[in-house]
């Protein structure tokens, strides 16, 4: 199946995304429960707070959207393979060249060492993935990713699936109902990413 941007979209506005197996096949996911950054009680660790202040980086947004999708598929330790394949980068980007994927870039030296990407609809923003060069450079493009979200008027943060690094963060796990009426809710905020 190609996924093109509408059915991309139409995917996301119900609260569905895709995700890549190793048959090549694209599957469709909707899980209960459901993992989100509460955006008013998102936490900063404080070493990670250190690293922030102590600076040594740039932080971009949409700068070079396909090399973080692209560094996002990359196998790394103790993620040999991924759910990104071409087919996913590809219309990913073809999201991006209309406004509505984006991507947050740490970059040190002007080489992009961390980041992540994500799909924005109205109020709502869904984390698809993260990836990491440096010690704390996806970290840090996630407090960036925050603190632009909170600016702009921003409601929901869907990361999707829990994991002890979200956790840290404050990410919680929400039922797929409850879920599904902050969807609507968000969808109803008019705001641009």
């Amino acid at each position: 199946m190609h996924l093109t941007p509408h059915l991309l979209l139409n995917a996301y506005y119900q609260g569905v995304f895709p995700m890549a197996h190793d048959d090549g096949h694209i599957y469709w996911y909707d899980p209960n429960p459901r993992a989100i950054i509460p955006l008013d009680e998102f936490h900063v660790p404080r070493r990670l707070a250190r690293v922030i202040r102590r600076g040594g980086f740039e932080v971009r947004f949409d700068y070079d959207f396909r090399a973080v999708i692209s560094a996002c598929a990359e196998p790394a330790e103790g993620r040999e393979k991924t759910w990104i394949n071409d087919d996913i980068i590809n219309s990913y980007c073809q999201l991006y060249e209309l406004g509505f994927a984006h991507s947050v870039e740490t970059w040190i030296d002007d080489q992009l060492v961390g980041g992540l990407y994500g799909v924005s609809l109205q109020g709502v923003f869904a984390g698809e993935s993260m990836f990491s060069r440096a010690p704390d450079t996806s970290k840090v493009a996630l407090v960036y990713l925050i603190e632009h979200l909170r600016s702009r008027g921003f409601v929901l943060l869907d990361t999707q699936f829990i994991t002890p690094h979200l956790a840290r963060f404050g990410a919680i796990e929400i039922p797929r109902a409850e879920y599904k009426a902050r969807l609507a809710k968000a969808l109803r905020v008019q705001t641009w990413f």
